[in-house]
């Protein structure tokens, strides 16, 4: 099971009617959820449930009209509040996953709810033919908070990355006008930068790029944090861009170390070769900063961001400076959605909570706190190698598939994520998660590791 097929199960339930409402305290418990203490979680269970009728149904339509790319779990998922899911028949689930690092709010976030609805009332699309204000104070929020000079929008974290290979080789081309500018690019072991067909050849997971072959020429892997390996591909001259993660999510949660990142910076400079971020994951306070990188003092010349930008709308953004935007002119590159009025309000008000003052802190001590807790209560288990991560994405690296586990955990109630080989359980939830939802979280790990032993007996 890959990191992005997470299996889900729960304990069995007497199925609520198709179509039927939440009953009166199920109801009042979401409102709720934010506020009130989690509950106790429930021994893990030794079986799991059938599905309903209702779930069925939607699961049959699924296999019948949808291309099969995914492996879903078996669940029907109808609403969310808060680190809440709800299914179709009623059952709750604590997620841990916040949509793949998405949900950095949470679901259901009144705030970006509202304004949303705001924006939509008045201009939901216009195409970038024209101007459009959220666009506009977007990308000035964002350039203002960063090391950036301009922002070109797309919609994804595969199409940031895309505009920035773009922007890269334009750059180089301009740099060298003799002709004989570097068009290669550099990345890493275990590093994830999308699917589309630039990005993917820039992906490491060889079954991801495999059945797609041949990907964009030229791409190079070196060793995640092994800068002499990546200094003498950079010295090569062939190298038009080096595309790194500070914190490995998909890759199964690295942190890179401020001697690596420097280094990149430094050879880069050296050879002339751009250095792109690729925070669309671990950016935008899912660390405890606001941009990963800042642990670091150590900036880049694009950054790339995505996720949790717009709270679960559809955004990606490359962050430039000026050198790289100087390179760029009319038509090089486009979108027809990027940067919409509608998702944009929508990220600006999501930026706004989380440059509150005191939330990144909150982000900080909530993840110091899970890991530690974790720590306690998984540190003495054979399988379990390491628990490590920066702020509120975390990683519980086994000896073992971490499968088993995560399906065990989900039939207590809890949905989880796992990351690298398969090996590793990723926890990236909401940055709003309370510290009671942190131990429901650990406890019911704790409580699902005999799932570990069975499977490898």
């Amino acid at each position: 099971m890959n990191s992005l097929q997470s299996f889900l199960a729960v304990a069995p339930v007497k199925p609520a009617a198709a179509g039927a409402r939440l009953p009166s305290s199920r109801r009042a418990r979401v409102s709720a959820c934010l506020a009130a203490p989690a509950p106790a979680p429930p021994a893990a269970p030794s079986a799991r449930r059938e599905l309903s009728a209702a779930s069925r149904a939607v699961m049959a339509d699924e296999a019948k009209y949808i291309v099969g790319t995914y492996k879903r779990a078996q669940v029907v998922f109808v609403s969310g509040r808060g680190c809440k899911l709800y299914d179709i028949d009623g059952r709750e689930y604590l997620d841990m996953a916040a949509g793949i690092a998405v949900n950095a709010l949470g679901h259901g976030d009144p705030d970006v709810d509202a304004a949303a609805a705001d924006q939509r009332s008045r201009l939901v699309h216009a195409s970038n033919v024209g101007y459009t204000v959220p666009q506009v104070e977007l990308a000035k929020r964002l350039v203002e908070a960063s090391f950036a000079d301009r922002a070109f929008f797309a919609n994804s974290g595969t199409e940031a990355n895309e505009a920035a290979i773009k922007f890269a080789r334009k750059y180089q081309r301009v740099a060298h006008p003799d002709g004989d500018a570097p068009t290669e690019f550099m990345s890493f072991t275990n590093c994830f930068h999308g699917r589309t067909i630039g990005s993917l050849a820039l992906t490491s997971k060889v079954q991801y790029r495999e059945p797609f072959e041949p990907v964009m020429p030229g791409s190079t892997f070196a060793e995640y944090g092994n800068l002499e390996e990546a200094k003498k591909v950079i010295q090569s001259g062939k190298i038009a861009a080096v595309f790194v993660e500070p914190v490995q999510g998909e890759g199964g949660i690295h942190s890179a170390t401020k001697e690596f990142l420097q280094g990149l910076r430094d050879a880069c400079d050296e050879a002339g070769t751009l250095l792109v971020f690729d925070e669309v994951q671990c950016g935008l306070g899912r660390t405890g900063y606001l941009w990963a990188h800042e642990v670091y003092g150590v900036v880049p010349d694009i950054m790339t961001l995505a996720k949790p930008l717009a709270n679960g709308l559809p955004i990606g953004v490359a962050l430039v400076t000026e050198k790289v935007a100087a390179a760029i002119n009319y038509g090089d590159h486009g979108t027809t959605f990027g940067g919409g009025p509608f998702v944009c309000h929508a990220a600006l008000a999501t930026l706004d909570k989380i440059q509150k003052p005191g939330f990144l802190a909150e982000v900080t001590k909530k993840g110091e706190y899970f890991k530690q807790l974790l720590k306690t209560k998984l540190g003495g288990n054979p399988h379990v190698k390491e628990i490590r991560g920066a702020g509120l994405i975390v990683g519980i690296e086994l000896d073992v598939p971490a499968g088993p586990l995560v399906d065990a955990c989900l039939d207590a109630g809890v949905f989880l994520l796992t990351a690298g080989k398969g090996n590793v359980v990723r926890l990236v939830p909401a940055l709003i998660v309370s510290e009671k939802e942190l131990e429901q979280a650990a406890e019911v790990i704790r409580e699902c590791l005999p799932a570990l032993e069975a499977s490898t007996s």
